[in-house]
């Protein structure tokens, strides 16, 4: 388990799974510590999994396990009955906010007086639909501190031209998030992230060193394993 270190005020807890961890008990390519129902994993492994994550760190309550779309969609406590979504956030004392990723991007998000934080699963596609700019929206905050967890990083992501003119159509500033790669690109999705941070005047983030694909002792990661990769929370 990664606990953060982040900009974020004392009394906010970050943390991130890892792929191991003692007493996990996913095996084959999901070892061992798996957290996605989703995979085609054993469901009985899934779910001691994540019996044992919040023992393990003393969870107030069961996380809210969101069903991700890579859509634009942010739910907050008065969402009870939503599952279809990509971020989280609350202001209520006891609730875990939960995203489950294997390459996409982690944004860990709060506050300055730590009364409100969520986290927003950022995957390309997402970053595209404008999960991005939806999750700061809902916090109807302007002073916003963020954390960048693990996500596959720029050497390790090659995307056709399909992607990258996405990317551009939606904002043209995007371009130096690309680098040109033979007749591909290879995509820093953390440098895209911070861009439309940035551009909505959010400039207090931390994080962003690391790579789910090439730290394979460390992390899941969906291009590297394949359909059956575990996910980290």
């Amino acid at each position: 388990m990664i606990m953060y270190k982040t900009n974020f005020p004392d009394k906010i807890n970050v943390l991130s799974t890892v792929r191991y961890i003692d007493g996990g008990a996913s095996t084959n390519n999901y070892s061992n510590f798996n957290l996605g129902l989703h995979t085609g994993d054993d469901e009985s492994s899934v779910k001691h999994n994540r019996k044992l994550l919040r023992e393990l760190y003393k969870l107030p309550s069961q996380p809210r396990w969101l069903n991700q779309t890579h859509s634009n969609i942010c739910i907050d406590d008065s969402n009870v009955n939503v599952e279809n979504a990509d971020a989280s956030i609350t202001s209520r004392d006891g609730v875990v906010c939960a995203i489950l990723t294997a390459d996409c991007l982690p944004i860990f998000a709060c506050n300055r007086r730590g009364t409100v934080v969520g986290v927003a699963h950022a995957g390309w596609k997402g970053i595209v639909e404008g999960i991005v700019e939806s999750f700061v929206e809902s916090f109807k905050d302007d002073e916003l501190l963020f954390h960048f967890g693990a996500a596959i990083s720029q050497e390790a992501f090659e995307v056709g031209d399909d992607v990258y003119m996405q990317f551009i159509n939606k904002d043209s500033s995007l371009r130096n998030s690309f680098i040109k790669y033979n007749d591909r690109y290879r995509l820093n999705i953390y440098s895209a992230a911070k861009t439309i941070l940035n551009g909505i005047g959010m400039d207090n983030i931390s994080g962003g060193d690391q790579c789910t694909y090439l730290q394979q002792d460390k992390y899941f990661s969906y291009r590297r394993d394949g359909l059956k990769s575990g996910r980290m929370a």
